[in-house]
């Protein structure tokens, strides 16, 4: 690779950001016709300024769509002329639309006091965990681009000023341990990936393998034993034969339970307020299951119903010739999002919710061990299903998203209280046009909606899917505590 746009998921995230920005400005542009020809149009009979809120509205998105066009050029030219690095990041919080972190130097002691220029829901995107690791593209003393792991999305970052802000940024960061976590392994490093490969390479192994006569069929022959595990098993039957191949690249640089359940003790929170109690898929209708009901969309039509009925209620009061603009204009904004959250229920939201309902309620369900992490991209929960009764060097057999269960305030409300346990995987029933299979996680006698389909191990991106959710590590030790930091 030779910049960071080689990457696919930084590409895919910057188009990203250049179609909204074309969208809010088209939008804009409009808007603001729309306003100004209804304006010029009904002269005579509306009062003055009746368009005001809309042509407002239009200018707000125009210049909004203009600075994000703005931006994304900016991150271009950065993410054209760089390359991805790994980082040590600790959030520190902040004002407004501003939040402060702190990055790490991957080769020593020196950090890197920063101000994310984005919007809270943006940063919320990117935002490091507890052990967290984000991806920089840039200079610190001008600016760059921040990443999850993964390399998408994007926002802006500047050099935060002041001395004395920078010292007590830094000063935070420290408290957390920025200093002593480990060096993440650096996505486009020339010399880090031979390195860490060639650690796990047995070389006494081959030399057993020589002695029979057929090389390929020598890893199934001279270990047996390996073999039956995976029979027992059945799924990670893929996944225990390259554990003994020393040609197989995923399961020697792919995290075992071992790693990933050594994260998710990292990530663990203090179990919080118990969850609301809701009735019980397995005896009730779906649409009597308060969870089932917010996944379908139905939350979103009674709220966008609510508002179509003030309006109604509104005008027949009968409201002066004055306010009649104003009560169209908000009029037509709720029909038009009781008409899009309509549509949104009954092709996605009431096939997706039968699926997972019937999935639920199937019998005989799977015993698996589960890990749980967090997906950088936007903090969501996956959980990482391994063998019941494989050891700590398993690879995982599969992954599954899961829907926040607790409210907007505490997405974390209601998930499994340990970071580790058993599960009772149901389901298996429908499947995607890519044979990924629908199932429903049970643990600790309530069950967890996935947001996505089940995904096996083996599968395309699987290995990319892990490192995101644990970023490899460097085999060297992290920053001693008698180093002192150097602030840039």
């Amino acid at each position: 690779m030779t910049c960071a746009l080689d990457v696919e998921e930084t590409a895919r995230a910057l188009e990203r950001t250049r179609r909204r920005a074309v969208g809010l400005i088209v939008a804009g542009l409009v808007t603001i016709a729309v306003a100004g020809g209804l304006g010029l149009l009904f002269a005579d009979t509306w009062p003055r300024g009746a368009v005001n809120l809309p042509l407002a509205l239009g200018i707000v998105s125009l210049l909004g769509g203009a600075a994000t066009l703005f931006g994304a050029r900016r991150m271009r030219r950065t993410l054209g002329t760089g390359t991805w690095s790994a980082h040590p990041a600790a959030t520190v919080g902040g004002k407004g639309h501003a939040t402060s972190l702190v990055l790490r130097a991957p080769d020593g002691p020196e950090t890197w006091p920063l101000a994310a220029v984005a919007t809270r829901q943006r940063y919320e995107l990117v935002r490091p965990g507890p052990d967290g690791v984000l991806w920089w593209c840039g200079d610190p003393r001008v600016g760059g681009v921040l990443a999850a792991p993964g390399g998408g999305p994007l926002i802006w970052a500047k050099p935060l000023r002041g001395e004395r802000v920078r010292r007590r940024i830094v000063a935070l960061a420290e408290a957390q341990g920025l200093l002593h976590r480990p060096t993440p392994r650096q996505p486009q490093g020339p010399t880090v990936e031979p390195a860490h490969v060639q650690e796990p390479s047995v070389v006494p192994e081959p030399a057993h393998v020589q002695e029979p006569s057929v090389v390929p069929e020598a890893s199934a022959v001279q270990d047996p034993t390996v073999v039956q595990d995976p029979t027992v098993v059945q799924a990670p039957t893929a996944v225990h034969e390259p554990s003994v191949s020393t040609d197989a690249r995923p399961p020697v640089s792919g995290p075992t339970y071992a790693v990933l359940a050594a994260h998710a003790q990292r990530q663990a929170e203090p179990p919080g307020k118990a969850p609301r109690p809701e009735a019980d898929v397995r005896e009730v209708p779906w649409w009597r299951v308060r969870s089932l009901r917010s996944i379908a969309g139905v939350t979103s039509v009674l709220i966008a119903l609510g508002f179509c009925a003030a309006m109604g209620a509104v005008a027949l009061t009968g409201p002066s010739e004055r306010d009649m603009p104003k009560l169209l204009f908000a009029g037509a904004v709720s029909l038009a999002g009781l008409v899009f959250s309509g549509y949104r229920m009954l092709t996605a939201g009431l096939p997706t919710v039968r699926v997972l309902a019937r999935a639920a309620t199937t019998f005989t369900p799977v015993p698996r061990r589960y890990v749980l992490l967090y997906d950088p991209h936007g903090g969501a929960p996956v959980l990482v299903f391994f063998s019941m009764h494989g050891g700590l060097d398993e690879a995982p057999e599969g992954v599954l998203p899961l829907v926040p269960p607790g409210p907007p305030k505490h997405p974390r409300r209601g998930l499994p209280a340990l970071p580790v346990g058993p599960a009772g995987l149901h389901g298996w029933r429908d499947l995607t046009r890519n044979g990924d299979a629908f199932i429903v996680p049970w643990i600790d006698g309530r069950p967890l909606w996935p947001s996505g389909p089940y995904r096996e191990a083996g599968g395309k991106g699987f290995p990319a899917l892990l490192d995101r959710l644990a970023p490899p590590v460097e085999a060297h030790t992290s920053t001693s505590s008698s180093s002192k930091p150097r602030i840039t």
